[in-house]
């Protein structure tokens, strides 16, 4: 398609079963690192403020990555029913079941004991797609190709025991950037990963809680903004760790 005319398209495809709002076309990546229990998100957009749609979290339960026409709702409901024991695929057939517009969604599920669910409508912009593997899903729409979710899948894999996790769920996205991003360009990005007591105070899950709503290079300041977080907020037990 003529890039010139996605615009119109988006529009047409704006239907009521994607409520009338426009597409969350981004990559994102959901992740799990087994040795300390944190979980989270990433994401990157050409889409304004995607950080409060895309990523939902709850410690010990999993996380959620709801995208394209997102359906909002899937976040809370997935973290409810994988908290009461639901696998990631079922959660995902739960939730698309009786959604009119699942055709146009697109969803990446954890849980907290590292099994994935993936799943993306067959009326997702294209290039749209994602991969699971173990403690992890990737997955985009309107992408340069497939060729973006198996950079993001490859550098989350390589870089297991090598970083804490935010730095690796970032450096997924820089992966997945570098590999063609998403079609329509860069705007904004979000990093959420929580674990039980590491929140501010002590007094939630909420550890790593950033977002770029929009910026030239949303990856690259998120990277920045990260980078400062940590310098204030380190890891609990990880002092000597100079990612942190």
């Amino acid at each position: 398609m003529n890039l010139l005319l996605l615009p119109a398209a988006l529009a047409l495809h704006a239907t009521p079963g994607g409520g009338g709002a426009p597409p969350v076309a981004t990559f994102s990546i959901v992740g799990l690192d087994p040795n300390t229990g944190e979980i989270g998100v990433a994401v990157q957009s050409k889409f304004i403020a995607v950080g409060a749609v895309v990523p939902w979290a709850r410690a010990g339960v999993g996380a959620v990555a709801t995208q394209s026409f997102a359906n909002v709702g899937y976040g809370p409901r997935a973290l409810e029913l994988l908290g009461a024991g639901k696998p990631p695929a079922e959660v995902v057939s739960i939730l698309t079941a009786d959604d009119p517009g699942r055709a146009r969604r697109q969803v990446g599920v954890l849980s907290a004991e590292g099994e994935a669910a993936q799943f993306t409508g067959d009326g997702c912009l294209g290039w749209a797609g994602g991969i699971c593997g173990d403690g992890f899903a990737a997955q985009g729409n309107i992408l340069a190709g497939r060729e973006v979710v198996e950079a993001m899948a490859e550098s989350f894999r390589a870089s297991a025991g090598k970083a804490p996790l935010a730095q690796r769920l970032i450096d997924a996205l820089a992966a997945g950037q570098a590999a063609g991003g998403d079609r329509r360009g860069r705007q904004s990005a979000a990093l959420l990963v929580v674990r039980e007591g590491w929140g501010y105070g002590g007094g939630n899950d909420r550890f790593r809680d950033l977002r770029v709503d929009d910026h030239k290079t949303p990856i690259l300041e998120l990277q920045r903004i990260y980078d400062l977080h940590r310098k204030l907020f380190r890891r609990p037990g990880a002092k000597r760790d100079a990612h942190r």
